[in-house]
This record gives C-alpha cells, sequence and structure tokens, in this order.
C-alpha cells in the first residue's frame, strides 16, 4: 500500500495583494553607480577573465542564488545581458518565483517568520504561474527557464523590464532553473507537477551541461548560491569532461569565481580538512579547488552583493571602454 500523502485542495490561496512584502522596485532602482566601489585585487582579476573570455567568444556562466535579486541587482545582471557579457545563467528556482513576483506586482519577498506562523508561507495565488510554466515546458519539450522568460516576456507583466528571465529569453540567452523538488513555495500549490517540473528542469540541466562542455577559456562565476550552484556545476563539468576526454580535448584552463559573504582564510585554494566545517561548505572545496585542479585559477570575493557585483559591471563595463 502507498503512504499516506497530503491532500492539497484543503488549502487555502490568498492573492498577493494581502501579502506584505520586504522588497519593492524601490531596492531594484535606488541601486546605480553611485557607491563606493570594492577595492581588491582579485575583483580586478576576475572582471580581466570575463572581458578576456568575452572578446574570445568563451563561455561566461553566472550561477546564481534568489539574494542576488532580493537585493536590487537584476539591472546589473540584465545589462550585462544585454551587452552580451553573460552568456549563460544558471538559477534556482527561488530565483524564478522573486523574479516573476517583482515582474508581476513590483514587490517580492515575504516574512517566514509571519507567515510561517500563520500557516500562510508561500500559498499565495499569483505566485502559482511557474507551475503553469513548467508544465508549458514539459509539453512543448523546452527548458523551464525558456518557458518562464517567454511567458513573462509576453505576458501581462507590467514590470518586465526588471525581469532577467524576459531579457534573457529575449536576447536567447539561456537560463537554466535546477529545481530542487520541494524546496521552493510553488511547490506547496494543487497545480503543482512535479513531473513537469521535474522534466523541464532536467532539460535545464542538460542545457548547462552543453554550455560547460565548451567552457575551456571561460568564466564561471558563482554568486550567492552555496548548494546548487556548485553541485550542479560539478555534475555538468564531469560529464563534459567526459565527452572531451574521448575526443581528444581538454575542459582545464578556465577561471572560476565565488562571490559569498562568508569569510575565508587567505589559503583558500588549498581544501580544508575534513575535521573543519569549512570542508562543508561547497563553493570551496568545489569551485575554488577541486575542478580548477587541473591548469584552472580561482577566486573568492567576499562582500556584500551590492558593492561586490556592481564593482565587477563597474569594472568590466570600464575595460570594454578603454
Amino acid at each position: 500500500m502507498p503512504y499516506p500523502i497530503f491532500d492539497r485542495s484543503k488549502l487555502t490561496l490568498l492573492p498577493l495583494s494581502e501579502r506584505q512584502h520586504d522588497m519593492s522596485l524601490a531596492e531594484v532602482y535606488q541601486l546605480d553607480d553611485s557607491f563606493d566601489p570594492l577595492v581588491s585585487e582579485d575583483l580586478t582579476a576576475v572582471a580581466d577573465r570575463v572581458v578576456a573570455a568575452h572578446q574570445q567568444g568563451k563561455p561566461v556562466i553566472l550561477m546564481m542564488g534568489a539574494h542576488v535579486v532580493k537585493v536590487g541587482l537584476s539591472r546589473f545582471v540584465i545589462d550585462l545581458l544585454r551587452r552580451g557579457i553573460i552568456t549563460h545563467i544558471g538559477a534556482n528556482g527561488a530565483v524564478a518565483i522573486h523574479d516573476t513576483e517583482l515582474a508581476l506586482i513590483g514587490a517580492t519577498t515575504e516574512s517566514v517568520a509571519r507567515y510561517i506562523s500563520e500557516g500562510q508561507f508561500g500559498l499565495w495565488q499569483e505566485t502559482g504561474v511557474l507551475n503553469d510554466f513548467a508544465q508549458q515546458a514539459a509539453t512543448e519539450n523546452i527548458g523551464f527557464g525558456e518557458a518562464a522568460g517567454r511567458e513573462i516576456l509576453q505576458g501581462n507583466f507590467p514590470h518586465k523590464d526588471v525581469s532577467i528571465l524576459a531579457a534573457a529569453y529575449e536576447m536567447q540567452v539561456p537560463v537554466t532553473l535546477h529545481v530542487g523538488i520541494g524546496s521552493d513555495i510553488v511547490h506547496e500549490h494543487p497545480n503543482c507537477d512535479g513531473a513537469a517540473i521535474g522534466a523541464a528542469s532536467y532539460r535545464d540541466f542538460l542545457t548547462l551541461a552543453h554550455t560547460v562542455s565548451k567552457l575551456e577559456g571561460g568564466v564561471m562565476l558563482n554568486i550567492g548560491t552555496a548548494v546548487m550552484g556548485p553541485e550542479t556545476y560539478l555534475k555538468a563539468l564531469a560529464m563534459a569532461r567526459n565527452v572531451a576526454r574521448q575526443e581528444g580535448r581538454e575542459i582545464c584552463h578556465f577561471t572560476t569565481a565565488v562571490f559569498d559573504l562568508i569569510p575565508l582564510p587567505d589559503n583558500y585554494h588549498q581544501e580544508a580538512p575534513k575535521s573543519d566545517p569549512f570542508y562543508y561548505f561547497r563553493p570551496w572545496k568545489t569551485i575554488l579547488v577541486r575542478t580548477v585542479a587541473d591548469g584552472g585559477e580561482s577566486f573568492y570575493i567576499n562582500a556584500d552583493h551590492r558593492i561586490s557585483f556592481r564593482t565587477l559591471h563597474r569594472l568590466i563595463l570600464t575595460q570594454l571602454a578603454g
């Protein structure tokens, strides 16, 4: 006998108009070029590598978590997309949620502490449209990110100009969504189809693996994702190197950079011992050490993303203009 399952038909979903939001378009538009940039030789080097990869037609992959959107950086990501600098974005499901809500109502982010107490956390009617996007993607055999970007760009989303997904679709740059089933609020919704999400997200993973197969000479940036980014990139690289080896090619000479808030020791190019809790911080051992051990290079940027990413954006544009 199968185990019993939760009856989703009993759930009450409320409209987003009844939710209190912790982030709005004000945070998006208050970020501009008037800030004190991060002074960092490593960050300057990362910008150098990004510009070189761009000029040589090599991939520049951005693996990102939702914090990038939640702190208002969408316009800077979109600008690098439109300039052809970023050639692939890999994102978790939360990125799609916050991107979609911003495009729809100009606000996002709820208080988990408040709404989990009320039993209302995540149960908002309009956000469930992402489940419809996943079903469309599965039906058409396209990626989840592609379908979501298309629907936002072509649909009634008043603030689509700040949507990373819509801009990427318009520019024909892949945004791949790497979803952990049960990790996102839309998985609570009665219209969630796990099979459709799985099919659409897995196709996105294969798209990422295809991009990673061309990473020789390129750059992989990992910003604000401690699990999805490192682990998805790791598996994609394993697949890509397996085929490359059979074809007599190498995928060894590329640059990785991790942008995060956890301070690491200066010797982060050496893997932490298993006795050290930092051993389990995946961006360190996976992105900064193991996957670049055969000829690549890596950098760690420890700073507020609002400063580090805007500084990177400024450095890139300055180098391209000079």
